[in-house]
C-alpha cells in the first residue's frame, strides 16, 4: 500500500511535546507508514465519519450504531477527533459513489471513512468500509468487508476500527480485545470479589466465578482462550486455570504451599508464579504439560510478580532483596543472576513487560502512587499518573496504552479501572457495573 504525501502530513500533524519521536515512512508500496509516539499529542487528527449507508430497511438502526462506535473507538485513542456530522456538506447515500473530495477538504477533514451495512433475512450482517486520504484524493487500501450475526455488531465495529487504525498508524489496533478484572461489591470491610471479563470499552460484562471466595490476579493466555487467577476457595491461595468458553477449571500446581501472582509464558506452555515455601517466597516456573516445577529465584527475600519479555528470554519481577521492593531482570532459564533495574527513590512493584519489548510498566510508591514506565535496562523512567492509589498496569496489544486501577479513599471509596497513553496523556475512566480492580488486557480476538 502506498501512502501519499498527504497521509504523511496527516500523521505528522500529531504535534509532539518533545523530540522523543520517530517518524519513518516506506519508499516502496509494500510497507505502511510507521509513527512512533513517546510523548504527548497536542493536535488530534480530524476525521470525518458520515453515517454508514443502510442498504436495506433491516440495517437502518445497525448502520448508525456501527458507524458511531467506529468513530467513538478512534476518538477514544486521543489521536483523532471527529468532525461533527452537522458540519458535513454532503451525505454519503451510496457506498460506491465516487467521493467529492472538495466537500471534505473545505471542512478540514484529513481522513474520510465511508461504510455500509446490509442485514439479511437470516439476521446476518455484511458491513463494508473504505478509508480515504482527503488531501491526496485517494483511497487507502482496498475496501474491506466483515460479516457476522447482527447481534455481534460491536465486534464488527471493533474490527473495522482496528483496520482503520492500522492503515493510518502503521501498527495494530487494540479495539477487538477484552479486559479481565476483579469485580468488587459490598462494604469496604467485606468486599465480595468475582473474576469478570468485558470488551475493551466496558460492554458485554460476563462473570466467570461467584463471590463465595476471594479471587485475585486474572491473567489471559497468549491465545486469549484461558485465564489464570488466584483463589482462596481451599482456604489458602492456589492458582487455577480456567477455559473461558466452557468455564471449566483446574489447579495449575497440586501443592499444599501457597501460590499466587501467576502469568503465562509467551508461548502458553508454562506458568510463572510465586510460591511460599517454609516462609520464603520465590518465583517458580511450571510446565503445564508435564507439571514439572522449577525454581528460578534463590533468596531470603520476597520475589513476586514475574513477567516474561515478549521473546520469552527474560523475566522482570519484584523483590525486596535490597531492603525495599524494587524491579529486577534475569534470564528466563535462570542462567544469569537477577539484576536490579529500578534506581529512583521509592518502592516499585507489579512490573509488566511491554508486548513491543521496549518498556516495562510498573507501580511506584513515593508518598503517592504512580503508574510509570522505564526502558528494560532501567533508563528513561517516566511517571504517567499520580493519585492516592494507582496500581496494577496492563498493556494493550500494540504497547501504546495502559489500563490500571485507581482506588479512591474513604469509607465509600473503592477501585475503578482507568486507561492512559504511553505518553501520559488521555487519562480515561472505564465504566464497569461495580468497583473493579486488577485488570489484564487480552490479545486481539480471533
Amino acid at each position: 500500500m502506498k501512502f501519499s504525501t498527504a497521509i504523511i502530513r496527516l500523521s505528522a500533524s500529531l504535534a509532539i511535546l518533545s523530540t522523543a519521536v520517530t517518524l519513518a515512512f516506506a519508499q516502496s508500496s509494500d510497507e505502511p507508514l510507521r509513527l512512533e509516539i513517546t510523548e504527548g499529542i497536542i493536535e488530534p487528527v480530524p476525521i470525518a465519519v458520515p453515517l454508514f449507508v443502510a442498504e436495506n430497511v433491516r440495517s437502518e438502526s445497525l448502520s448508525k450504531d456501527i458507524g458511531n462506535l467506529v468513530a467513538a473507538n478512534l476518538v477514544g485513542t486521543g489521536v483523532f477527533r471527529e468532525i461533527p456530522k452537522d458540519a458535513h456538506i454532503t451525505d454519503i447515500t451510496n457506498f460506491d459513489t465516487p467521493v467529492l473530495f472538495s466537500d471534505w477538504k473545505v471542512i478540514n477533514a484529513e481522513a474520510l471513512i465511508v461504510g455500509s451495512v446490509r442485514v439479511g433475512a437470516d439476521g446476518n450482517a455484511v458491513v463494508k468500509f473504505r478509508l480515504f486520504d482527503v488531501f491526496a484524493e485517494e483511497q487507502l487500501g482496498d475496501a474491506l468487508q466483515f460479516s457476522g450475526r447482527s447481534d455481534g455488531w460491536r465486534r464488527i465495529a471493533h474490527k473495522i476500527s482496528d483496520a482503520i487504525y492500522s492503515r493510518i498508524m502503521g501498527e495494530g489496533g487494540y479495539f477487538d480485545t477484552q479486559i479481565a478484572f476483579i469485580s468488587e461489591s459490598g462494604p469496604k470491610v467485606n468486599r465480595r470479589k468475582r473474576v469478570a471479563i468485558m470488551d475493551y470499552d466496558g460492554a458485554n460484562v460476563r462473570y466467570l466465578t461467584d463471590d463465595s471466595s476471594i479471587v485475585l490476579a486474572p491473567r489471559f493466555s497468549p491465545d486469549g482462550a484461558q485465564l489464570l487467577y488466584t483463589s482462596y476457595e481451599t482456604g489458602r491461595p492456589r492458582v487455577f486455570s480456567m477455559d473461558i468458553a466452557s468455564g471449566s477449571k483446574q489447579v495449575v500446581l497440586q501443592s499444599p504451599e501457597m501460590a499466587f501472582a501467576p502469568r503465562f509464558s509467551p508461548d502458553g506452555s508454562k506458568v510463572l508464579l510465586s510460591l511460599v515455601r517454609s516462609g520464603n517466597t520465590d518465583i517458580f516456573e511450571i510446565d503445564l504439560e508435564s507439571g514439572r516445577k522449577r525454581r528460578l529465584t534463590f533468596s531470603a527475600a520476597i520475589d513476586t510478580a514475574p513477567s516474561h519479555s515478549p521473546d520469552g528470554e527474560w523475566i522482570v519481577f519484584e523483590s525486596d532483596r535490597s531492603g525495599t521492593p524494587q524491579l529486577y531482570v534475569m534470564k528466563a532459564n535462570g542462567s544469569t543472576p537477577p539484576k536490579r533495574i529500578s534506581s529512583g527513590a521509592g518502592r516499585y512493584g507489579t512490573p509488566v513487560w511491554s508486548p513491543r519489548g521496549d518498556f516495562v510498566a510498573f507501580t511506584k510508591q513515593r508518598a503517592r502512587f504512580h503508574i510509570g514506565v522505564m526502558r528494560t535496562d532501567g533508563s528513561e523512567e517516566r511517571l504517567l499518573t499520580e493519585s492516592f492509589l494507582d496500581e496494577g498496569p496492563t498493556w494493550s496489544t500494540n504497547g501504546r496504552v495502559l489500563i490500571f486501577f485507581r482506588v479512591t479513599p474513604g469509607d465509600a471509596g473503592g477501585p475503578s479501572l482507568y486507561s492512559v497513553d504511553l505518553t501520559g496523556q488521555n487519562l480515561r475512566r472505564l465504566q464497569t457495573p461495580q468497583f473493579a480492580s486488577d485488570p489484564n488486557w487480552s490479545p486481539l480476538r480471533r
